[in-house]
């Protein structure tokens, strides 16, 4: 698994075919061979009458290497979600449904949307490094794209027709650069909605660097480092966090054409996923087909309906 396409033609080359994609995902899934996911067995025999599947020897359970994953049930073929994977993994400003639809061919926008929504799905790894050292935190609102929002929203600190998110980001070198980020969507900007995140983020000892808003004091863990703004730019103290978020910002409007409300978080994710591993964009690749192979499936009316996954 340390080896992963590093062009265009490399890629091709390596995925040619079923066989190839469906022997990658088996290591992605099973690194140390494969593990019976009822009983936990190691043992196991191919079968020959299905293709790409195990069945147990202990307890009898056949498992293919798409059972289980977010590749399950589904009908396009693993060439598919792997050009899927490296296209939204390695292209520079990711790549929108309808865009994946004509360069793959695909037969409908659902079909695009329903690939590009479960691998943005699998872009947040389980059990992820918190955040550590100096931290900058601030919040930022952007434009919903709503039949019921107004594009504009309100004036002043309105939030009408607005998003609210807060986001963090690691400073690396004594402020020389950006480490990596974290973005969340919140309710409001009171202690009950930015303690959890900056808790969950941020590892414990670590310094965050806000511009003084009341609701950060007593977050659990870290050092409060407040900075008060005043009549000074907001980004002359916090430099980084608000240099992604106008990336967001421009990246969302250009690739997008503005966000929604109802599926908000998934595009954070995407773009967190994205920044993390700017510098690395190939390996991102066997990144997100090594999270998919692990997370669990999901449904059209899950992806559709955010609030059915909880």
């Amino acid at each position: 698994m340390s080896d992963f396409p590093r062009s265009l033609i490399e890629f091709q080359q390596r995925f040619s075919d079923e066989a190839a994609c469906a022997k990658y995902l088996f290591a992605a899934r099973w690194p140390q061979g494969f593990v019976c996911p009822g009983c936990g067995t190691s043992k196991a025999w191919e079968l020959q009458t299905k293709p790409w599947t195990w069945e147990c020897a202990s307890c009898g359970r056949q498992t293919s290497v798409t059972a289980g994953t977010i590749l399950h049930h589904s009908k396009l073929p693993l060439t598919t979600w792997f050009w899927a994977a490296y296209l939204m993994a390695t292209h520079s400003n990711g790549i929108s449904a309808l865009q994946l639809q004509r360069q793959l061919g695909l037969g409908s926008y659902r079909s695009a949307w329903l690939l590009c929504g479960k691998l943005r799905q699998s872009m947040v790894a389980p059990g992820r490094t918190a955040l550590a050292g100096l931290v900058e935190i601030d919040e930022t609102e952007i434009a919903c794209r709503s039949k019921h929002d107004p594009v504009t929203g309100g004036g002043g600190r309105s939030h009408q027709g607005k998003m609210l998110i807060v986001g963090a980001v690691e400073v690396q070198d004594g402020g020389a650069g950006p480490g990596r980020i974290r973005l969340n969507m919140v309710s409001d900007y009171s202690a009950d909605s930015l303690h959890p995140f900056v808790a969950g983020k941020l590892a414990p000892g670590a310094i965050a660097k806000t511009d003084g808003w009341s609701a950060y004091p007593g977050a659990p863990s870290v050092k409060h480092d407040p900075h008060l703004v005043g009549k000074m730019a907001a980004h002359i103290v916090l430099p980084w966090v608000h240099r992604i978020f106008s990336n967001l910002k421009v990246w969302a409007l250009g690739v997008y054409h503005g966000l929604r409300r109802k599926h908000l978080q998934s595009y954070l994710d995407e773009f967190v996923f994205r920044f993390n591993r700017r510098r690395t964009r190939h390996a991102a690749f066997r990144s997100l087909l090594g999270i998919a192979a692990g997370h669990p499936p999901l449904s059209y009316n899950m992806l559709i309906s955010p609030e059915a996954k909880l």
